[in-house]
């Protein structure tokens, strides 16, 4: 069972539980080799905090005093472990060196009788450099072998590991067979010589394609990606498992991993670290340990890189900051900005996992940057969704934020002359209308600006001045600083502005639902900002102050759902939670029967009942693919229902 706690886009911070315990992902399970034990299972568990392993079941089964103990103690007591154990089949054993002795019923059956958690299948391994024919050739057993072990797996949950070399059509449609069988964990498989030979960014065509056609209830592990380099983007990109055998491996090379890469200790000048393992040790004494004592402190090293850089992906997660992070992981290698830069070219995938606001502020890291969800979103709403005050425009430098301030005088001296203000910003074009929404005001740019970003915004504003029909456009350089804004005018542009952000979130028919005369603007007091828009004598939305978007109220929602045909903003719920839906409860996955596939995480919706009368109005936690699939979990955190809406 898999539980979404907490997102980040793609991202994601679940709860996942089996017959031997839950752990929290993002999670690596290190590769324990039951025949070289560098680090003991149970060091793993109580020094480290790993809650799982994995180990191979192949070397067990073919190593006489190990089988026989583990078919007659058991995995957990064979391996001192009491946590979840994983077990891999012998694929990549045939990879390696070549093709195992063992039927796929053999190995299921093995790992099943030894008790393993989470077994696998015995997959072909699709190499980066097979045809496409014999790629598709070797899907076709592997899913044939799949089907075999949902059938023997008995109350073991089974990998299914997605295959399909560097094809994405045949890794996307191998996934979507997959994800229709009773597969419990979907592993990406075939992926290690790719990152062997540091092809990152074929890397993500293959994991985005993987995921486009997986089952999102079932959490994915990318196979053999264990270096703290890589899990941030691999967490991006909506990875929840990963794991690890490099950090024995490289130990007994004297390589030690961290964030920015592998060194081998006889080239390293110094010992920079602090961590436990290090703790006490200079490069000098390092390399006088003992060989077997210095692997053991190096692999532990190794284990603590990985452990601080997890931990460090699930702080960015819960802030919000993935991307960020993703980003400067990715700048320590030329290969690995080859795959930040390939994440452009699935930027629209990413877009519908991509919350509608975020609390805290954007950071922009350089060029590569534009490549997040926010700058795709923002572009395509102002081009289709704003609608200008005016025929004329002005264009006004990115000087400060809020432009509405840095330009107070000259905004209003320019809807004197009959001007709509738009400022050129590393977004693009943002009318002075939408200069206070997520993500425009609350985003960080660097004061000099690189010559991409300047192209991209000058190319965006151009094509926004054409799409609005402006006849005439001028130079912010020829508006004089005109007097003060009366009250008349600044309540004029708040109506400019209460309506423009509701059509930028709502989109044009819901706007004008809302915005139904008389329209009453309830401001701040303090900060003269709208706090409430009343239509018609309805309280009808609320404007949130930290992201600049509106909260909908039961009198909107209503409006709404009378005037934009279904299924749009709607969530329905089956008549069992109709009725505590309406009493405020939150709307959880498994009433929902159907959802707008056009909601993003936390937009605003409205719950409604089957025959679609209106139960309660909310924010969406879960996608419409996501709500349909998982079992377990809020799909909508619900703010007030009908029935007590104040």
């Amino acid at each position: 069972m898999f539980e979404i706690v907490r997102r980040d886009g793609l991202a994601r911070i679940g709860r996942f539980s089996t017959r031997a315990g839950e752990i929290e992902t993002p999670a690596l399970l290190p590769v324990v080799n039951p025949k070289i034990c560098t680090v003991p299972p149970k060091e793993l568990r109580e020094e480290f905090g790993f809650g799982a392993l994995i180990t191979n079941s192949y070397i067990i089964k073919n190593t006489p005093e190990l089988r026989e103990k583990a078919l007659s103690e058991g995995l957990h007591s064979l391996l001192g472990f009491d946590g979840i154990i994983m077990t891999d089949s012998g694929t990549f054993q045939s990879h390696m060196y070549g093709e195992v002795e063992v039927t796929n019923k053999e190995m299921v059956d093995f790992q099943r009788d030894v008790g393993s958690d989470i077994g696998t299948v015995l997959d072909i391994f699709t190499e980066p450099y097979w045809t496409k024919k014999r790629t598709a050739e070797s899907i076709e057993v592997t899913l044939e072998r799949m089907q075999e072990a949902c059938s023997l797996k008995g109350d073991m949950m089974i990998n299914g590991v997605v295959q399909g070399s560097v094809y994405h059509d045949l890794r996307e449609d191998c996934a979507r067979r997959m994800a229709e069988m009773d597969i419990d964990v979907h592993p990406i498989g075939g992926v290690v010589p790719l990152m062997e030979q540091y092809r990152y960014s074929e890397l993500v065509d293959v994991v985005i394609a993987s995921k486009k056609g997986l089952d999102p209830s079932r959490p994915v592990h990318l196979f053999g990606a264990g270096h703290p380099m890589v899990l941030a983007l691999a967490a991006l990109m909506g990875c929840d498992l990963f794991d690890s055998a490099s950090y024995a491996k490289f130990a007994r090379d004297d390589r030690m991993m961290f964030i920015d890469g592998t060194y081998r200790l006889a080239d390293m000048q110094s010992l920079d670290c602090n961590c436990p393992a290090c703790r006490g040790h200079n490069i000098s004494s390092l390399r006088k340990l003992p060989k077997g004592e210095r692997t053991k402190t190096i692999a532990r090293h190794n284990l603590y890189q990985i452990t601080s850089e997890l931990a460090m992906v699930k702080r960015y997660i819960r802030e919000g900051r993935l991307w960020e992070l993703a980003e400067m992981r990715c700048r320590a290698h030329p290969a690995l900005l080859d795959a930040l830069r390939r994440l452009k070219a699935h930027t629209a995938f990413l877009e519908r996992y991509e919350p509608l606001s975020r609390e805290g502020a954007m950071f922009y890291t350089g060029p590569e940057s534009r490549a997040r969800p926010q700058f795709l979103r923002y572009s395509e709403r102002v081009m289709h969704r704003y609608v200008p005050p005016t025929d004329k425009a002005v264009l006004f430098p990115d000087a400060g934020k809020p432009y509405s301030r840095v330009y107070q005088q000259k905004f209003a001296e320019a809807r004197r002359m009959g001007l709509t203000p738009v400022v050129m910003s590393p977004f693009g074009p943002v009318p002075a209308e939408l200069d206070e929404i997520y993500p425009i005001a609350q985003s960080l740019f660097p004061s000099i600006s690189d010559a991409e970003t300047e192209k991209v915004s000058e190319d965006l504003t151009m094509d926004f001045i054409s799409a609005m029909g402006f006849v005439e456009t001028v130079s912010s350089e020829d508006i004089p600083e005109g007097p003060e804004e009366t009250q008349e005018e600044r309540d004029s542009a708040d109506r400019l502005r209460a309506k423009a952000v509701a059509r930028y979130q709502f989109g044009m028919e819901a706007a004008d639902a809302l915005f139904r005369e008389p329209v009453e603007l309830v401001k701040s007091r303090k900060t003269g900002k709208i706090r409430n828009v009343i239509s018609d004598g309805e309280h009808v939305l609320s404007m949130r102050a930290g992201d600049g978007l509106y909260t909908l109220r039961a009198e909107g929602a209503a409006r709404i759902l009378d005037a934009v045909p279904a299924p749009a903003m709607r969530v329905v719920v089956d008549d069992d939670a109709a009725p505590f839906v309406s009493e405020g409860r939150n709307v959880f996955s498994r009433f929902v029967l159907s959802m707008d596939p056009e909601i993003r995480p936390m937009e605003e919706v409205a719950v409604v009942s089957s025959d679609g009368r209106l139960l309660a109005t909310g924010r969406a936690l879960l996608t419409a693919g996501e709500t349909a699939s998982f079992p377990k979990g809020v799909a909508v955190k619900v703010r007030s229902g009908s029935g007590d809406d104040a």
